[in-house]
């Protein structure tokens, strides 16, 4: 009768000491406690409470890791997960495998979250005289186990939200930055009508078109794309078209403005991005133009007296030398009554189900039979062109559209 109490007492002092331990762990969780906190109360608790000699806990994050190592020949948060126990769904004796390194344990315990396994803990030193005292064991761990990597997991979902939520916030700040680099209107006029189409692929791109009057008679206008995506490339592009605009009020020499715009993104980028451009001044009295291609896709000019070629005087991609290695104006005079289409690579670059790109073929023949077409109609046409050709395919990057007619 003495030693039936006497157990009593001892299974009373231990669950007071598990209730305890939990009610810590809960407090800790509600104190929103680190990580690395919450796995030192497991180790202690487990350890002081139990008397486990030895304890290693694995944790899917991401990658499988140990977090918590104890009493073990093997420094086992060095070793890697063998495969095997990855996908265990139920407690296992290790004696039901083969020997490894793990067999230093006695048996290894899941802990899951609906359908995933989210922690093993191998554990070794048990009673295993006392069949209550063991399974009160098994189930402490479990229940402790449950609330910490839950708890823990709960911290990483909240982490992802919270980095979501701030993703989300920057990228509507760049794109709100990408959409100001574009001009509110462009001129729609009886001599000089202008178009531009502007198709994301992402919800930030790095292209780039603008129109920007001189004086009265003289106006530039450009196409842009940067190396690389997202919120860097909407930055680093919006950082450019200041660059522009302000290089264009001091002169109206366009090889100097390149040459300057080069250096600025070299100094910005150190020559880690880069950035194709073509830009372009036409004066509507002298019925000159004066056009750079660095780097980018050669814009068509269709004009009605010389018919149709590509725009390719200029120099290499800004940015990733200084100064550039050459540097070729292209001069047109004579030009009167022509359309101008610039364009990005995520045109051309199309491709579709058969692994073949739009080309640059397929947009001169269309040009050659339908530059007299009404600008707003182009566009569409290309789209339109464009959306039946890549199929099922998405599209790999942005395109931008950029048509100039003078009458």
């Amino acid at each position: 009768m003495i030693m039936n109490d006497l157990e009593l007492r001892k299974q009373i002092e231990r669950k007071e000491l598990e209730l305890n331990a939990l009610l810590e762990i809960t407090q800790s969780i509600n104190n929103n406690v680190p990580e690395d906190s919450l796995y030192k109360i497991f180790n202690f608790t487990l350890r002081s409470n139990l008397n486990i000699k030895k304890l290693a806990l694995f944790v899917l994050d991401e990658t499988w890791n140990c977090k918590v190592n104890f009493g073990t020949r093997n420094n086992f948060q060095k070793l890697k997960l063998d495969d095997r126990f990855k996908l265990i769904k139920n407690i296992h004796r290790m004696d039901e495998f083969e020997e490894c390194e793990f067999h230093e344990f006695d048996m290894v315990i899941p802990v899951a979250h609906k359908a995933d396994t989210l922690a093993l803990i191998f554990v070794g030193g048990l009673n295993k005289n006392n069949s209550h005292d063991h399974d009160e064991s098994i189930k402490f761990i479990q229940a402790l186990s449950n609330i910490i990597i839950v708890a823990i997991e709960n911290k990483k979902l909240a982490r992802k939200q919270l980095e979501q939520e701030a993703f989300r916030k920057e990228l509507e700040i760049a794109s709100d930055v990408q959409q100001f680099l574009f001009p509110e209107r462009l001129p729609y006029t009886s001599r000089l009508k202008m178009e531009a189409s502007y198709l994301p692929h992402d919800l930030v791109g790095g292209d780039y078109y603008d129109y920007i009057p001189i004086n009265k008679n003289q106006f530039l206008i450009c196409v842009a794309d940067v190396s690389g995506k997202g919120i860097p490339a909407a930055l680093m592009m919006s950082n450019f078209q200041a660059s522009l605009r302000t290089l264009l009020r001091q002169t109206p020499n366009l090889k100097e403005i390149v040459e300057a715009l080069n250096y600025q993104v070299m100094e910005n980028t150190k020559g880690e991005k880069f950035i194709t451009f073509f830009g372009a001044i036409y004066d509507l009295s002298l019925k000159t133009m004066i056009y750079v291609n660095a780097g980018h896709n050669a814009p068509i000019l269709c004009d009605k007296k010389n018919g149709l070629r590509l725009l390719e005087e200029g120099s290499t991609v800004l940015g990733a030398m200084n100064p550039l290695p050459f540097m070729n104006e292209g001069f047109i005079t004579d030009l009167d009554d022509f359309t101008l289409f610039a364009y990005t690579d995520g045109l051309t670059e199309t491709i579709n189900e058969g692994g073949e790109e739009f080309g640059v073929a397929s947009l001169v023949d269309y040009f050659e039979k339908n530059n007299t077409k009404d600008i707003k109609t182009i566009h569409q046409d290309l789209i339109v062109a464009l959306d039946g050709f890549k199929g099922r395919n998405g599209y790999r990057d942005d395109i931008t559209m950029l048509t100039c007619r003078v009458e």
